[in-house]
């Protein structure tokens, strides 16, 4: 490949670059993508975080971002209505599909260490315009989700006082007459608390969190334990059925693990806190991987007890775990129970603003949002601004709204993003950007560095070095070296060869890529819509099939792009298994997505489709990437410290 990027225009007289060029203009803008943040890329930044989080810290903000006051109500509903016995097989299952998710966020998390999360690896690796969107969603997941979570603490608050109507007066809810509208004064104030805390700094509040977290885990811990001891004394009474330990079969155990599925969303918010960890290398795979396993063994646990204490069909759906208790006479376990779930809600309120302000400033950094949500406080060193603008957003849904109608427009910006970071992981490893953007301020050092190379590709006023490479083969099969110029035309005509073998294989790979997902598009639409007759259904599931097949065992076949190596920061996690566990995490989410039903689509498409408004109005035009100059990634250095040495004279 040449010194010169593919998107930029070159002039022949003096051998720089068009800053731009046509290929910005109009829907190209699209698909313009970021650089990699580095040392060199972030100096001089006035926008940098703390360095403060460990691994503890991490593993505090993961469980406590995942488990919810909802694993305390899921065991009753997906047990009667699904699974069964069999819960806890419902969520392995859930648990490892969720696995493949994390196994892809903890390669981009460590590769790409800065906040932004799914939105930061989208723009990298795809382009603005899905980065965008990706962003935009999450957006909505954390501001519905966080909402949802204050509503639900008051009435778990009440609870501790002794009945739904015992909180005092200026936090108990209350309905506006002539309105309708019942606020929470309460969910409110929890809001504004959290945000408060957060404003004090990462580390202080991840304390904070653990603390929280730590006294829910005490409260499953006792479930487990006096559940267990329950289970042994009276002979385990739930697990003595008739029925066996699948009646609802198989596909009643599966049809629960696509419903237990949304109780390990949270651990994605580990990789937004990425720029404030301390050796992200390490510790972001440790922490998701932590994280995420100590969430499933604790499901697992409870719902192995829960299920086995009481018969699944007498479960009551809405208090599974207290009603199992109070059935062998242990009244009082409802009290530590209602403090684990009003904690773990409190913890998962805090697991939801937390990420935002650090996806908001992401997002202003790189110029698709106004450069307020960018400021970082030097003293505490976080996004004050968009923490605050996220907590009084948060709070005043809140405070009016019962957004409980809203809570599946939180399952597709966790989905969609789950679903980018996967082909994020497949492009990363076989179509890996090859150019970077540098800003026009670079243009005296690119030009300078263009020349050199220039210069050197023309052979005149140059070194002729000399190079050793297998020319001939003698009789016992061993290589002779014989010493080529570098200038030869031999050497020359095999790196042209080479070149264009590269392009070729990166070009299959970037098609195969893409009807991998259409075909698990059409395999999920075809599967999940039972509307269609089934000629067509079967027609359209064989049509995405072999699409899917075929992509998997071409990418099986071809090598991997080389530029992976060096592609972000070295030496972290690598995803195991690629192609086949991207592909299958794909699968898995686009497949959710589709079964989340026509009203959640409906009214996230409204909120999607204000997005795109927004970004066509303001975020293209006042993109970082707008005049920037695609340089070749293998030069990125040498033009930094061209740059940093001019400065220096």
């Amino acid at each position: 490949m040449g010194f010169v990027g593919d998107r930029e225009k070159i002039d022949r007289g003096s051998g720089s670059w068009d800053k731009g060029g046509c290929f910005f203009g109009g829907m190209k803008s699209l698909v313009r993508r970021k650089q990699v943040d580095s040392a060199n890329s972030k100096s001089g930044s006035a926008h940098q975080l703390a360095k403060a989080l460990t691994v503890p810290h991490l593993i505090a903000i993961g469980v406590g971002s995942t488990i919810g006051a909802g694993v305390y109500i899921l065991v009753g509903t997906v047990a009667r209505e699904h699974s069964g016995p069999a819960l806890t097989i419902s969520f392995l299952i859930a648990g490892i599909a969720a696995a493949l998710s994390a196994f892809c966020y903890a390669e981009l998390a460590s590769r790409c260490p800065s906040a932004g999360s799914a939105y930061h690896y989208s723009y990298i690796c795809v382009g603005e315009g899905v980065a965008w969107l990706i962003g935009w969603a999450v957006v909505l997941e954390y501001t519905i989700g966080g909402s949802a979570v204050a509503r639900g603490i008051s009435p778990n608050l009440a609870m501790l006082f002794g009945g739904p109507d015992s909180l005092p007066t200026f936090l108990a809810r209350h309905t506006i007459p002539g309105l309708n509208v019942t606020v929470d004064p309460c969910a409110a104030i929890l809001v504004f608390v959290v945000t408060g805390l957060l404003c004090v700094g990462i580390k202080e509040s991840t304390m904070v969190q653990g603390f929280v977290t730590a006294v829910n885990i005490c409260a499953m811990f006792f479930v487990i334990v006096a559940g267990g001891y329950l289970g042994f004394k009276t002979g385990w009474p739930g697990y003595e059925l008739p029925v066996g330990y699948f009646p609802f079969g198989a596909d009643g155990m599966l049809a629960g693990a696509s419903t237990v599925f949304f109780a390990y969303i949270g651990f994605d918010s580990v990789a937004s806190t990425a720029e404030e960890v301390k050796n992200p290398q390490r510790d972001l795979p440790m922490g998701i991987g932590f994280a995420l396993s100590i969430c499933c063994t604790l499901y697992m646990l409870v719902s192995a007890v829960i299920v086995g204490l009481v018969p699944y069909y007498a479960m009551d759906p809405d208090t599974p775990i207290s009603s199992a208790f109070a059935s062998h006479g242990i009244n009082w376990a409802a009290y530590i129970i209602t403090i684990g779930a009003c904690t773990s809600l409190c913890s998962t309120l805090m697991g939801s603003i937390l990420p935002q302000p650090r996806i908001l400033m992401a997002m202003a950094r790189d110029g698709l949002l106004p450069s307020f949500f960018s400021d970082v406080n030097k003293r505490t060193q976080v996004p004050v601004k968009g923490t605050v603008a996220t907590g009084l957003l948060s709070g005043t849904l809140a405070f009016f709204m019962d957004v409980e109608q809203l809570s599946g427009m939180v399952s597709v910006g966790t989905l969609l993003a789950f679903t980018m970071v996967a082909i994020s992981v497949l492009i990363l490893r076989y179509v890996p950007p090859d150019e970077v953007p540098l800003p026009s301020s670079f243009q005296e050092a690119i030009d300078s560095v263009s020349l050199r190379h220039s210069g050197c590709n023309s052979g005149s006023d140059i070194d002729v070095e000399t190079t050793k490479i297998p020319a001939v083969t003698s009789g016992d099969s061993t290589p002779l070296l014989v010493e080529i110029s570098v200038g030869h035309p031999l050497v020359e005509k095999a790196a042209a060869k080479l070149n264009y073998i590269v392009r070729q294989r990166r070009k299959v790979a970037g098609w195969t890529i893409m009807s991998i997902c259409i075909g698990v598009f059409i395999l999920t639409s075809a599967a999940s819509i039972v509307s269609l007759p089934n000629p067509a259904r079967y027609t359209l599931c064989g049509i995405g099939g072999f699409l899917l097949l075929s992509g998997l065992i071409v990418l099986t076949c071809i090598d991997q792009d080389d530029g992976r190596h060096s592609f972000g920061h070295t030496g972290g996690f690598t995803c195991p298994f690629v192609p086949l566990l991207p592909i299958a995490c794909i699968l898995i989410n686009v497949y959710l997505l589709i079964n989340l039903g026509g009203a959640t689509w409906a009214r996230v498409s409204i909120w999607l489709l204000l997005g795109a408004c927004i970004y066509a109005l303001y975020g293209r035009t006042h993109s970082s990437l707008k005049n920037a100059v695609y340089v070749p990634a293998t030069h990125v250095d040498e033009i930094y410290q061209t740059s940093a040495n001019s400065l220096a004279c």
